[in-house]
């Protein structure tokens, strides 16, 4: 068998009725006055393999809550079927499970015991438990007092207990303060190089490619777009605003690069330049460079703003900024209007391939209004030639003095 986990074409539609009182009949097969049907999930399809990690993306509503259901077992599919090999845990909805007039520890005992562990296997692990979650003597006490925060750290302990085959976590982590965050994917990367299948429901980029090798795109139900998770991301991010009817187009020449928006206003040309004005592709550890920008407004705006990102080769964020954030916001720009933009900085970043995305739009962000949107608007590598060997993405001018003392 080659998989780990398999969803093979997964439907689920609600029925809503106008009375409970006709739902009730209808259990029984009588069916009075009419019933509208809601679809959630259409034709869902996707396996993940033993080990992989796979993060699943999507915009609210996109039907992630109720796909997770269905593959933990708590909701049964209208159509299709969801296949398991190995025990699952999973960390869905905060607090699920719990009953809070119950301690910590007792907690422990009612939830791992739903999931399956005999209270032999519960006393091997609670001490572990209590002591990852770190709630000192908030462990027993009734978790009705507990903050969201606490009570996430300890569902994700008792999760985590022991390294399942397959772990599922949706958003829940987010409620939780930064300490344990880290310390939870620190556990979750050491459980998938122990060969654990991880899937990943987040709306954080960075722990869906620093994690991940694949991401899922829902989209009203279906699946999007599967692929390498910074494309997938990508084409996420174009998406976000998509109540305000923006266009979304795969750039020729530009190694699959997105542009989206509502085109209300266009990029005209992007280039990255020296000190001396010179075209650059390769850039010096602690060059200053100068990204200059032009654009062109397609109707009149009532605010513009460009802003730029630095991403590395994985897609992640290094340093973006833009001109709200510097003071410079263009207001009352007619249509027709050409603008042009210069970032002066110096690449104080490491050794690598960089891209840079550029995007116009409206003083409040680009989620309220986007007009433009290009990923890998530009590609530039960083090289070192002139500075002291060093490790990381960021590069600081760093002294250093060493003194020696002699005791008497």
């Amino acid at each position: 068998m080659s998989w780990a986990l398999k969803v093979d074409s997964v439907s689920k539609s609600f029925l809503r009725y106008r009375r409970e009182s006709h739902r009730v009949l209808a259990w029984l097969g009588i069916r009075l006055g009419s019933v509208q049907q809601t679809q959630v999930l259409h034709d869902v399809t996707f396996a993940l393999e033993p080990g992989e990690a796979v993060g699943l993306i999507g915009l609210n509503g996109a039907g992630k809550s109720t796909l997770l259901k269905i593959i933990t077992g708590t909701l049964k599919p209208s159509a299709g079927q969801v296949a398991v090999n190995g025990r699952v845990a999973a960390i869905l909805e905060l607090g699920m499970g719990f009953n809070p007039e119950l301690t910590g520890r007792q907690n422990v005992y009612h939830v791992a015991g739903l999931m399956g562990y005999a209270h032999a296997q519960i006393e091997g692990f609670i001490d572990e438990v209590h002591a990852f979650s770190e709630l000192g003597d908030y462990f027993d006490q009734p978790v009705r007092v507990y903050s969201s925060g606490m009570q996430m750290r300890l569902a994700f302990s008792i999760a985590t207990a022991e390294r399942p085959e397959i772990l599922i976590v949706d958003e829940a982590l987010s409620v939780g303060d930064a300490y344990f965050q880290h310390k939870s994917f620190d556990r979750i990367r050491q459980f998938a190089r122990e060969g654990t299948t991880l899937l990943l429901v987040s709306h954080d980029k960075q722990a869906i490619q620093s994690i991940c090798t694949r991401a899922i795109l829902l989209d009203h139900g279906r699946v999007a777009m599967e692929g390498a998770p910074d494309a997938v991301m990508d084409f996420y991010n174009a998406m976000l605003a998509d109540h305000q009817d923006q266009q979304i187009a795969e750039l020729p020449g530009h190694g699959g690069a997105l542009l989206s928006g509502t085109g209300e206003a266009t990029f005209t040309e992007a280039a990255l330049h020296d000190a001396r004005g010179q075209a650059l592709e390769v850039v010096d550890v602690g060059q200053s460079v100068e990204l200059r920008v032009s654009a062109r407004c397609v109707a009149a705006l009532p605010d513009l703003v460009l802003g730029f990102l630095i991403k590395d080769r994985y897609g992640q964020d290094v340093f973006g900024t833009n001109t709200r954030q510097l003071g410079q916001v263009r207001y009352e720009v007619p249509a027709g209007e050409a603008l042009s933009w210069r970032f002066r900085f110096p690449a104080n970043i490491g050794p690598g391939t960089y891209s840079i995305t550029l995007a116009l739009h409206s003083h409040a962000g680009h989620i309220e209004r986007n007009y433009a949107w290009q990923e890998r608007a530009l590609m530039f590598e960083i090289v070192n030639r002139s500075q002291h060997e060093f490790s990381g993405v960021a590069w600081l001018k760093v002294e250093s003095e060493c003194e020696t003392h002699h005791e008497c």
